[in-house]
């Protein structure tokens, strides 16, 4: 894990998702439901707490200025919308959010152990998400939209991903990390 994680190196792992529709927000945890926090990030009306680097793919585009809330379907506001948003994730383990955080860097339905690059490229990509993962402290729990085979998934190997979908486009796929301190969200769409 990464020691010094500061802001520079934060932006410079962000790049993992620089070609991408990826939406990247952190938000300190302010309610015992964090589904509110997150909905928070969502609507845009926090910020990452330790003032760090976010992504807002649809900042400016004529889809948000029509839609303050595109691509999202929904942000949770209420006890009601959280019960139903927590019915569409399930917990990962932290031994495979690693692989997650590089398949959000990677193009939809992309099984990466078959990209001709994969072997050049995975290096740096799990640098990148290591530091991204070490801004989160052990008891950090993550959660995802995706479906997995196995109790510890490896999203670079595994072929075939269920998701239940919380935008707009055809495919999204995301990870939530909420602590005593944080709650951030990192979520891939595309339109196909």
């Amino acid at each position: 894990m990464q020691q010094d994680l500061n802001a520079k190196a934060w932006a410079d792992a962000l790049k993992l998702y620089r070609w991408l529709c990826t939406f990247v927000g952190a938000a300190p945890r302010e309610h015992h439901e964090w589904w509110l926090d997150v909905g928070a990030i969502i609507r845009l009306e926090t910020r990452d707490p330790r003032g760090w680097a976010s992504i807002d793919p649809y900042e400016g585009e004529d889809e948000r200025r029509e839609d303050p809330l595109f691509p999202w379907l929904e942000a949770p506001s209420t006890p009601a919308d959280a019960e139903r948003c927590r019915g569409l994730v399930k917990e990962l383990p932290r031994s495979s959010v690693r692989s997650l955080l590089v398949l959000l860097g990677a193009p939809p339905h992309a099984d990466l152990y078959l990209l001709p690059e994969w072997a050049e490229r995975r290096p740096e990509m799990e640098r990148r998400a290591d530091v991204i993962l070490s801004r989160f402290p052990d008891g950090t729990r993550f959660y995802t939209n995706l479906g997995w085979k196995g109790d510890q998934p490896d999203f670079t190997k595994q072929s075939s991903r269920s998701q239940n979908p919380f935008s707009q486009c055809d495919w999204d796929a995301g990870l939530i990390a909420v602590n005593d301190d944080e709650v951030a969200v990192f979520w891939n769409f595309q339109s196909l």
